[in-house]
């Protein structure tokens, strides 16, 4: 090899090297994030803003930005376990485990997880393998086992139900599953808590008793008073604000002739109306706290009233901040959940 061959190779090798770093990092120069080791914790079947979060997550999971560990359901009904699993495997994931509590709390019938019942031509509308809650495992046995298999420090929980899986898994004790308590196993795995409660700004000039809270309000308050690691609220006032366009539910789920997400929001009411994204704020923090979607309150201590009123004290320390939302911002938001909770599972076939 003459020495101008030789410098041109040099030169290749160099440039490719340069190509495949860039390709290897993102926008900012960064190493590709790692997906974020997630927990889904939803009351679904009382609204559908949980269905479409749930959707939201799989389309994340689908982008390489989360990793869906579990789902665990407050809703105590024999129905909602079945109707995640469903949506689970609509979207080619139908391994993930769900777990349910007993708790007794809103067991009514829910005007959508019908769907896990529906059958065309004899056959499940939305196959899916788990039949019936009664044959789920017990929320807080799945939370346990999905904390103990992650590395220390990373697992990201979205609480968008009431606080009473989580509040029962602060007072688990160790098992075989894992040696440590269930306050001790959060203090060691968990990175963040992103949590739809509360509300932290007056609505319509009133202060606002807010449903997840005042649902289950001693699981609230152990929540507050006793999570370990950092707790982010998206309060009423946040999902409230940045409503879902029924234009999308009419137009941008046609890819399949029967999508769960579009036959839900239609039974829980149908169109035209914009629906709260309460949960799927909640979602989009926890899984992209840094890209600018919301700013932060002060840093504080959240308190939650026998009544269900939540209050934030500042306090330097405090381990707890809500979401903060301008227009601007808020148009930003709207616009992320349309295009993930729309978009079409990767890899399914369309008709």
């Amino acid at each position: 090899m003459d020495h101008r061959t030789a410098r041109v190779a040099l030169v290749n090798c160099v440039l490719f090297v340069a190509v495949h770093s860039v390709l290897a990092t993102d926008t900012r120069g960064q190493m590709p994030e790692i997906p974020v080791p997630l927990i889904f914790d939803t009351d679904i079947g009382n609204d559908v803003d949980d269905v479409l979060a749930l959707g939201m997550i799989h389309s994340l999971q689908s982008r390489g930005h989360c990793r869906l560990l579990a789902v665990t359901i407050t809703k105590d009904h024999a129905q909602c376990a079945p109707f995640v699993d469903a949506v689970n495997t609509f979207y080619g994931r139908g391994e993930i485990p769900v777990g349910v509590c007993r708790s007794g709390i809103t067991p009514e019938q829910s005007k959508f997880t019908v769907l896990a019942d529906q059958m065309d031509g004899g056959k499940d509308r939305y196959p899916h393998d788990l039949r019936s809650g009664t044959d789920a495992e017990d929320a807080v046995k799945v939370l346990r086992k999905a904390l103990a298999a992650q590395a220390d420090n990373t697992v990201v929980i979205a609480q968008v139900g009431f606080s009473t899986n989580l509040a029962a898994l602060l007072d688990s004790r160790p098992d075989d599953i894992s040696s440590l308590s269930g306050a001790d196993l959060v203090r060691k795995k968990v990175r963040l808590l992103s949590v739809m409660a509360g509300a932290f700004t007056p609505i319509d000039g009133k202060v606002h008793l807010e449903y997840n809270i005042v649902e289950d309000i001693p699981a609230a308050q152990k929540l507050t008073s006793g999570w370990p690691t950092e707790i982010v609220f998206s309060g009423f006032e946040i999902g409230l604000a940045a409503a879902y366009p029924a234009v999308s539910i009419e137009r941008d789920y046609r890819y399949v002739d029967h999508h769960p997400l579009a036959e839900s929001y239609v039974l829980y009411e149908p169109p035209p109306h914009n629906r709260p994204t309460w949960d799927l704020t909640s979602v989009l923090y926890a899984v992209f706290p840094d890209r600018g979607y919301f700013d932060l309150s002060a840093a504080g201590e959240v308190s939650v009233s026998a009544k269900g009123e939540t209050t934030l004290t500042n306090r330097e320390n405090g381990r707890h901040r809500f979401l903060k939302m301008s227009d601007a911002q808020g148009i930003r938001v709207v616009e992320a959940l349309v295009q993930l909770s729309s978009e079409p599972p990767h890899g399914k076939t369309h008709r």
